[in-house]
């Protein structure tokens, strides 16, 4: 059975989609499962080793100059990749118009079928209009996971119970040679920048996390994602003992940054999710968005604070640092990273 997910963006939400791969792979050992994402997000996509084939689309790049001849000639090519492999199952899991497009594109094997989302769930970006390419539109509990969503539309589809807990299946990214930036000694990781300001935490309650890590011997690694989180990652770092802002890093050295992280504290942000899709020990801070929508419920070593509309304190971030790093260290795994073949 050849199958096809289109679900490009974003990074959290591709993340999240990963457990309905191995589910599928679970209940059809031979499928061969396709993927359509955008082109920043390939490279993630690969650390999966049960996806076959990896189609980039560069929707966001391509829009911007659709005169241009170049581009034409990309969007050519990406066809010719779409229509390459006849597919018996097409899962739009983003429920958008543009993305249930991209299903219609795909070529179907005879009996194939097309199958996305029926309804929203609450705060979705979902668009009713996809179900027009729909074979089989999958209705959804209006607060259903995000990584369940995913699930239960494959499930749905391919007549079996998603039953087991969330397998994200990633392996880790490989190096010809540890960046330079990582330490040797074990550290945390502050996710601390997010595009909505409604989502920051505190520069003052950062900072007193920091001070308590210093205390346990962890100094803080401050990553960052454009010019005013690189800024707030200076002016924080300045304030906390034994912290360091990162040179600018692409996606692959960052989530080489976390799958090595001792300890993984972030706002409901992308990378925040894949810390903890590796399970690694990770805090998730939710100041203004649902918990219930993305928060990692999967393992023991990821513990969720906060809501909407009520961003923990310090206390209770530190007791959940301390309730994960209790876990790691009564079941110590093997998720650090060693130092390998350049991917």
């Amino acid at each position: 059975m050849n199958i096809l997910i289109v679900r490009v963006s974003s990074l959290g939400d591709v993340v999240h989609n990963m457990p309905m791969v191995a589910d599928i792979r679970r209940h059809y050992p031979d499928a061969n499962i396709d993927w359509v994402v955008e082109e920043a997000y390939t490279s993630l996509v690969r650390l999966n080793p049960l996806v076959r084939d990896i189609i980039p689309i560069a929707l966001r790049r391509w829009r911007k100059s659709l005169g241009n001849a170049a581009t034409r000639a990309e969007i050519a090519v990406f066809y010719r990749q779409l229509r390459h492999e006849a597919y018996d199952v097409v899962f739009d899991t983003q429920g958008l118009l543009k993305t249930s497009v991209v299903m219609r594109l795909a070529r179907l094997a005879p009996g194939g079928k097309r199958v996305g989302l029926a309804n929203a769930t609450e705060g979705s970006g979902y668009e009713p209009i996809s179900r027009i390419f729909h074979t089989q539109s999958v209705a959804v509990g209006l607060h259903t996971h995000a990584v369940m969503r995913a699930r239960d539309v494959a499930a749905a589809a391919l007549a079996y119970q998603p039953d087991t807990a969330a397998d994200f299946g990633l392996q880790a990214p490989v190096f010809a040679a540890p960046p330079a930036w990582l330490p040797p000694q074990p550290y945390a990781v502050f996710f601390h920048g997010t595009a909505r300001a409604a989502k920051q935490w505190p520069a003052e309650h950062w900072v007193a996390v920091a001070q308590a890590l210093s205390d346990k011997g962890l100094p803080v690694l401050l990553p960052w994602g454009s010019a005013k989180e690189k800024a707030a990652a200076e002016s924080l770092a300045a304030r906390m003992p034994r912290a360091t802002v990162l040179p600018a890093l692409p996606l692959m050295e960052a989530v080489l940054l976390v799958q090595n992280a001792a300890l993984v504290v972030g706002l409901d942000t992308g990378l925040t999710h894949i810390a903890a899709a590796y399970c690694r020990p990770t805090v998730e801070i939710y100041c203004d968005s649902p918990r219930w929508k993305t928060e990692g419920n999967w393992s023991p070593r990821v513990a969720n604070v906060g809501d909407t509309g009520a961003a923990p304190d310090v206390a209770q971030v530190l007791a959940a640092i301390d309730a994960v790093l209790s876990v790691q260290a009564a079941a110590p795994d093997d998720g650090s990273v060693s130092s390998g073949v350049v991917a």
